[in-house]
């Protein structure tokens, strides 16, 4: 920790959270902050009772901050960040410095209504018709099981009502966009079945230009989702409810700008301070869609609620984008790339026809997964509760990579075999399956204690369709967690926590130079208090962590070779604060926010081979311990301000202001290169009347530009770095009506 970093520190514990002393002077005029309650842990908690660091959002939450996607939530999360990357669906999330491989697992276990989301591809998403989004921080595989090792996300939608309503939506927004919602729910049979159905569809001509040819890059042609819910209660004790979705889109992909820092390459430092727009002379596009079912059944016994969950996923995402990111006028050795052209034309290879400009990129994705979950709940009142459990997942995953020779700007030669000279094509089958267990005692009145484990088998095997050439690797995991609970009193409770994580292992493509990665595992140390104060009008939660990661995955491209690589940093410390509160500071105007620090230490850097590409690359090694992992943020300050007024005796109304801080980002192993802070401004104003409602908002007042994603030059093959630009300032209005 840098002395700057303990100035921060120091400056926001001494303020009290920016928070003013006499801020509850008005106690007699508020009836202090809403009850939230999570079920994060499998049964119906106070947030203030859960010995956790949970970040929670209840549905007026959703409404008023104007939460509409993932990235929404996530931005007002302390020691989480969300960028988007490469095509439409695609990001990578970082929680407390554990980070998002590409092609990989996600360090985040995701649960839409009980069901994970086990692909990297389906964690960007519009959020519409939710009740709750829950945010736990720090590794919770002892209940969720593998890929939770940085911490889970349960997103809970909203259930049939047993009266008829709904509301619609319509909204606009600059770049020529418009966003259209509606839900329906009732009964089918009062009391016994009921309905609810709910869907989004979103449209932009975009912001970013592509400056070569004119055009938008970010493009949404459409993207709409649709989802239906049927509750059966089928008897006192006896609840089913099914869930059904699909959502297709097509949209802009890959629009990376190629970095030359005013044309010195060896000034290096990850900000966006020179080239902004990109000027690829292929416009990127991104097809896909997404089905799922789902079947959620629980019994109440004498014993416990026996619940079963099963659910399937079938996706699909097709992309077709420039590689080389510019164009034969600004840019004739395009990239770098036209040695890569020349070294296959001198193996023999592949000689690229004449007139070539460039190289161009597409990959097919197609996913199957299959997931069933049991498991057995006791009742909330007993002295001594349990949780017993046991998950399985099936996935097959079908990847195909084309890199091909570029002579008319168009996407579809992709289809010619002539010009293709890169077509990797995987299959790759996972069976995974868990059982799990948690004992929780009342020790005392004050006193609880908590102990759980988990075991993973995770069985994977990848076929090469070219060569026919089969991979098989099993991965196993012993999960513990032990955590201790003092309720000083009806209004705080401190815990201590140990917790461990793990992330499977697997396969890079058949033709990559390190075909194999192994498994991340990660210890947690973690000490907390949560309190409520000035008469439930301040909600004040904190957390110390301390964590210990061997086999750190990290991710870095080397397009020379079409490669996309995952390997292994042998031995990462990472230790860190959180830091979140809620405020009523009087009965019009609410505070909230949060502060997040992660410090993140290389302690070693891994094999002799990783060393020795590292190396070819132009990266010094000896250099590499004692720095930050790859997409680290080190501060994440988060602060809203909402202030609500009544207009008149039927209109009542609300201003919002979300402010967010990112601190210095690192984005490669080598920490060469550091985005610098980046200071985000929101505004949201909304009217109530009657059944409708008016708002109206800015995102980015202040028109920030940074990259959501770079990568050094050095760890690309190439001459030039790659950065992915933020989207510039939008700004709509919407409206409501509710029946």
């Amino acid at each position: 920790m840098t002395l700057r970093d303990k100035q921060i520190l120091s400056s926001l514990l001494s303020m009290n959270l920016l928070i003013p002393a006499n801020a509850f002077a008005q106690e007699q005029k508020t009836d202090g902050l809403d009850e939230i309650i999570v079920t994060s842990q499998y049964r119906e908690q106070r947030l203030q009772e859960v010995p956790a660091s949970v970040k929670a959002f209840t549905a007026a939450d959703i409404t008023r901050a104007g939460i509409s996607s993932t990235q929404d939530f996530v931005d007002m999360t302390p020691n989480m960040t969300l960028d988007d990357s490469f095509t439409y669906g695609n990001t990578f999330v970082v929680m407390r410095g554990v980070t998002q491989i590409n092609n990989a697992d996600s360090p985040v276990a995701i649960v839409i209504d009980g069901v994970p989301q086990n692909n990297q591809k389906q964690f960007k998403m519009d959020l519409f018709d939710i009740e709750r989004i829950e945010v736990l921080k720090g590794p919770q595989g002892a209940l969720y099981g593998r890929n939770a090792i940085g911490g889970a996300i349960n997103i809970v939608t909203k259930q049939p009502t047993n009266e008829l309503d709904g509301k619609f939506s319509a909204g606009i927004e600059n770049g020529v966009g418009f966003k259209l919602g509606g839900v329906v729910s009732g009964p089918l049979v009062e009391d016994k079945v009921l309905f609810r159905v709910a869907g989004s569809y979103l449209q932009t001509d975009g912001l970013i230009t592509n400056t070569f040819l004119n055009e938008k890059v970010d493009f949404v042609d459409h993207d709409y989702s649709i989802r239906g819910k049927l509750t059966i209660n089928a008897s006192e004790n006896l609840n089913i409810d099914l869930r059904a979705s699909y959502r297709n889109y097509q949209a802009g992909s890959s629009y990376d700008v190629p970095v030359r820092h005013n044309g010195d390459p060896t000034i290096r430092n990850g900000t966006a301070n020179d080239i902004f727009d990109p000027n690829e002379n292929i416009v990127g596009l991104t097809q896909g869609k997404t089905s799922e079912l789902t079947a959620k059944i629980d019994l109440d016994t004498d014993i416990g609620t026996f619940t079963s969950i099963t659910g399937y996923t079938d996706l699909s995402e097709f992309y077709e984008a420039d590689i080389d990111f510019s164009n034969q006028a600004f840019d004739p050795t395009f990239g770098g790339f036209a040695g890569l052209l020349s070294f296959l034309d001198f193996l023999g290879i592949y000689t690229a026809p004449a007139g070539t400009i460039g190289i161009g990129q597409g990959q097919i994705l197609d996913l199957d997964l299959f997931s069933q979950e049991l498991r057995l709940v006791s009742p909330d009142e007993n002295r001594l509760r349990y949780i017993l459990g046991a998950f399985y997942i099936h996935t097959n995953r079908d990847l195909q990579t084309r890199l091909f020779a570029d002579v008319n700007s168009q996407r579809n030669q992709i289809d010619d075999p002539a010009l293709v000279f890169i077509d990797a094509r995987e299959s790759n089958s996972n069976d995974a399956w868990s059982v799990f267990g948690q004992l929780e005692y009342d020790l005392s009145d004050n006193l609880t204690a908590q102990v759980s484990l988990r075991y993973d088998e995770d069985n994977r095997s990848q076929t090469d369709l070219s060569s026919g050439m089969t991979r098989d690797r099993k991965f196993t995991s012993v999960q513990p967690k032990a955590t201790l609970t003092y309720e000083f009193n009806g209004d705080s409770l401190g815990y201590l926590t140990y917790s461990t994580g793990f992330r499977s292992g697997g396969f890079n493509a058949p033709v990559v130079t390190f075909p194999t990665f192994e498994d991340e595992t990660l210890t947690n140390y973690e000490i907390g208090y949560k309190t409520t104060l000035a008469d439930n009008r301040l909600v004040l939660n904190t957390a110390v962590f301390y964590s210990d990661s061997e086999d750190f995955q990290f991710f870095y491209l080397d397009l020379a070779t079409g490669q996309q690589i995952i390997q292994n940093l042998a031995a990462v410390d990472i230790w860190g604060v959180d830091i979140d509160f809620r405020a009523a500071v009087s009965e019009n105007l609410t505070l909230s926010g949060g502060v997040g620090y992660t410090d993140t230490n290389i302690k070693e850097l891994g094999s002799a081979a990783l060393e020795a590409s590292l190396t070819a690359a132009g990266v010094d090694t000896a250099s590499v311990p004692g720095n930050k992992t790859p997409k680290t943020t080190n501060w994440t300050v988060n602060l809203g301000a909402q202030y609500d007024f009544v207009v008149s005796n039927s209109i009542d109304a609300y201003l919002r202001v979300d402010y967010e801080y990112r601190g210095d980002k690192y984005w490669q192993i080598d920490n060469l290169d550091v985005q610098d802070p980046i200071h985000l401004l929101n505004f949201r104003a909304a009217m109530n009347t009657g059944n409708w409602s008016l708002s109206a908002y800015v995102k980015n007042l202040t028109d920030e530009r940074y990259y959501t994603d770079f990568n050094p030059g050095e760890f690309l093959g190439l001459a030039i770095d790659l950065g992915y630009p933020s989207k510039p300032r939008t700004y709509g209005a919407g409206v409501t009506y509710r029946f």
